[in-house]
């Protein structure tokens, strides 16, 4: 079994990785920072003697993407898991936030993340088995005033997985997709961000346990905590307005 996942040199990302080594899963680790990945590597061939594949790469890079899917191919056929966890943000007034900057979160947030969703979950489709695990965000659920781009591109994925998940139900598929949805998590978001969150982050190891386990699941959404899952509940209830003025509150303080 084999399973490739994305931002793996730190965060959620490396903390999946870990638990699917757990589950005796060899890994294709996917990352900018060659120097963290040989890290995992070394350490998770050590503790549950599976094999680590190192790929460093920047997933800005559409090319690149389509490169990784046709690699990956060619070298071992087909994966079991798709974890699409790559992905940072930024915080600001739109008018004053680095353009550059969104457009790089543009593309590895979304542009990435749909690239690889949609080419291994065409041979996962014919395989009839496998899953996919896009990692969005509470984010997802509301309008995002002062952090703008990000909570667009975490709508996306979200709404992107829902769609595909039903697709596949409709026709009977065994494949499995869900999205993540975690509230803030001891990352290092923030510091790439530029914010700094004011409420209690959840511990990405914490995260990254269930996540997984609800993945073999089949769940389609996932949350991690039960307060996260009453605010998309309140995001679905009450006006796109109100939750736009409150966010934008909660956001103002996050600001480094």
């Amino acid at each position: 079994m084999i399973a490739l996942v994305t931002g793996a040199s730190s965060g959620i990302g490396r903390d999946i990785a870990r638990e699917l080594a757990k589950r005796n899963y060899n890994l294709i680790v996917v990352a900018r920072n060659e120097e963290e990945l040989k890290k995992l590597k070394q350490e998770l061939e050590k503790e549950y003697s599976i094999n680590v594949d190192i790929r460093t790469m920047d997933l800005i890079d559409r090319e690149g993407c389509k490169k990784l899917y046709l690699d990956v191919k060619e070298k071992y056929n087909y994966i079991d898991v798709l974890i699409n966890n790559a992905g940072f943000g930024t915080c600001g007034e739109f008018i004053n936030t680095n353009l550059e900057k969104e457009l790089g979160m543009i593309d590895t947030n979304i542009s990435a993340l749909h690239i690889l969703t949609k080419l291994f979950l065409k041979d996962m489709v014919e395989r009839n088995e496998g899953y996919i695990m896009n990692v969005s965000s509470i984010a997802g659920y509301m309008p995002g005033p002062l952090m703008a781009t990000y909570y667009a591109t975490k709508s996306y994925v979200l709404r992107l997985t829902q769609s595909i998940n039903q697709e596949l139900k409709m026709k009977k598929s065994n494949v499995k997709i869900s999205a993540l949805c975690p509230g803030p998590v001891k990352t290092n978001f923030q510091k790439v961000a530029d914010v700094k969150f004011n409420v209690a982050e959840t511990k990405s190891s914490d995260v990254a346990r269930i996540a997984v386990r609800k993945m073999f699941k089949g769940k389609k959404v996932i949350f991690t905590q039960f307060h996260i899952k009453l605010t998309s509940i309140l995001a679905k209830i009450l006006p796109d307005s109100f939750m736009a003025f409150c966010c934008y509150f909660v956001q103002r303080r996050k600001i480094i």
